[in-house]
């Protein structure tokens, strides 16, 4: 009745407010840790095995960002930045033990004003209640693959299931049940996945068990030519990923096993607990026969290696899995609801990530898999199908870009350039020459310095300025960044490159970089430092 009432209406010529024909929809899906590489439309190399079909037939239908950056690689310091299209140094959250302060604008806020409906399901990371939503349900922290609880206006819920079915689920009740005809809609759907520590869902453990991953090529990178920085760090496969909480070895019932270092993340285990008989029974039977295999083996040295990598990059695609089935159910949903013609869909994540990349796992560093995020957006008869920019964009750009789309005002101090003249294929020139970046948490888990950097179409320099030590990369020629260029580059290049690094910090009005470490600091946390 509700829709025939507004056909009506909209017949006679009258005008609704915020009318959702008028301005599109727009539909943010946005998952957590999900590298380009682990995307098919990337054309990384995890492409042979085919992990995200339904994310690849967005890319189809829209366009895919190939040179898509984060301003600052960790969860909720992504997540502020969008919301606030600011940097971290201006928003006030600049790592994962601050908290965002939710009274300052934010983008949906000002959607909220010209008349947009919005809503937020999913993980937030942001800690306090949401403001700017009409609707809301977001997971405490990093919530749980399994069984999940949420934070509510109401208080805290536990639905039972796997934590990116029930994220789907509720952005689909919202979609068929809680939105308003009479008005456009902002709806965020931000998934746990593929977050570490991997829990997939009960039907894609078997997922990939008849094939052998494709190994990163510098999975045995023993970072030779990087400053300390590189080595110093704890998140390589082979020393810091865990065998039994990260990668689920011999599955107990008391789960009392002990960690391979003190900052191990138990999340996964502690997740073990709340399972059902049932979903507990699915996990062992599983496991188990691999489990056996395993010991059976006897690996060591760089065979335990290639264990532990195709154990993690397999439960990390089987976690991309249900993300990418995700998208597929809510572009299904937008069809069937007849909203898919007026609906703006956009696929990113918060950062990149290691799968193995230089040995690694997790993010953090301003090197390439991490930095690079992914975004692809689909918008019905605005731009074009199929195709692909190759400009320098950001998750700072992302407010400003939604709130254009809109048709609402940019305020000025809003940091971001909108997006909106990529997507219709009007820019004029360059859209931006270089980017800035600047990571802050150290030390801490997987003790990854503080850095800040720039890059441009073909370089990247970096500064660890507590330890007062430089990287720059020539990408065009060593794209895997394997040769630090600082000490022997022409010393113009250098000069040239520090002072568009000096530029750009100023331009973001960005001071908040701490003064170098004592030779004595330094020491204490790189042992080999030498002056």
């Amino acid at each position: 009745m509700r829709k025939l009432c507004t056909a009506f209406v909209l017949a006679l010529g009258l005008i609704l407010p915020a009318a959702a024909a008028d301005r599109p929809n727009i539909l943010f899906v946005f998952s957590d840790d999900h590298a380009p590489h682990a995307i098919g439309a990337y054309n990384g190399w995890l492409k042979s095995v085919n992990p995200t079909p339904e994310i690849d037939k967005l890319a189809a239908q829209g366009m895919l960002f190939e040179n898509s950056f984060c301003t600052n690689s960790i969860c909720g310091p992504s997540r502020a930045v969008i919301q606030t299209g600011k940097h971290s140094h201006k928003n006030g959250f600049m790592n994962n033990g601050n908290s965002f302060d939710w009274n300052q604008q934010t983008f949906p806020k000002l959607l909220q004003k010209v008349g947009y409906q919005t809503a937020l399901y999913g993980k937030s990371h942001l800690k306090g209640h949401p403001q700017g939503f009409d609707d809301w349900m977001v997971l405490p922290g990093q919530g749980l693959y399994y069984n999940p609880d949420f934070i509510t206006p109401e208080g805290k819920k536990m639905i039972n299931g796997h934590c990116t079915d029930v994220v789907t689920d509720l952005a689909v009740q919202w979609l068929k049940e809680k939105r308003s005809d009479d008005k456009p809609f902002m709806l965020m759907v931000q998934h746990k996945a593929p977050h570490r520590n991997w829990m997939p869902a009960e039907r894609h453990l078997h997922l990939y068990d008849d094939i052998e991953m494709p190994e990163a090529p510098t999975l045995f990178d023993k970072w030779e030519d990087n400053t300390l920085a590189a080595k110093y760090q704890e998140l390589e496969i082979d020393g810091h990923m865990d065998i039994n909480y990260d990668l689920f070895l011999d599955l107990t019932a008391d789960f009392d096993q002990e960690a391979s270092q003190k900052r191990q993340d138990r999340s996964a285990w502690n997740n073990m607990k709340r399972m059902s008989p049932a979903q507990m029974k699915a996990w062992r039977d599983a496991y188990g026969p691999k489990d056996e295999a395993f010991h059976k083996a006897n690996l060591s040295g760089d065979d335990l290696v290639r264990w532990k990598y195709q154990r993690y990059a397999k439960n990390y695609l089987r976690c991309v899995k249900g993300v990418d089935e995700s998208v597929g159910r809510l572009m299904g949903t937008l069809e069937e609801l007849g909203l898919d013609e007026n609906t703006v869909v956009i696929y990113s994540s918060d950062q990149g990530f290691y799968i193995g990349d230089h040995g690694w796992y997790d993010k953090r560093w301003m090197y390439e898999e991490s930095l690079k995020m992914p975004l692809i957006v689909k918008w019905p008869g605005v731009a074009e199908a199929g195709t692909k920019s190759t400009e320098m964009v950001q998750n700072l750009d992302y407010a400003s870009t939604f709130l254009d789309m809109a048709g609402a005002n940019i305020p000025k101090d809003l940091q971001g350039q909108s997006l909106v003249p990529l997507l219709k294929g009007e820019q004029d020139g360059k859209f931006r020459d270089a980017i800035y970046y600047h990571y802050y948490e150290y030390p801490s888990v997987h003790m990854v310095p503080r850095h800040y950097g720039i890059r441009t179409e073909r370089y990247k320099l970096m500064n660890f300025y507590q330890f007062g030590a430089w990287e720059l990369y020539d990408l065009q020629e060593d794209p895997d960044e394997l040769t630090n260029i600082y000490e022997t580059a022409d010393k113009e290049l250098v000069a040239e490159m520090t002072q568009k690094l000096e530029d750009l910090r100023k331009h973001y009005d960005d001071n908040s970089h701490e003064p170098e470490y004592s030779l004595e600091k330094k020491k204490e946390f790189w042992p080999s430092f030498t002056k």
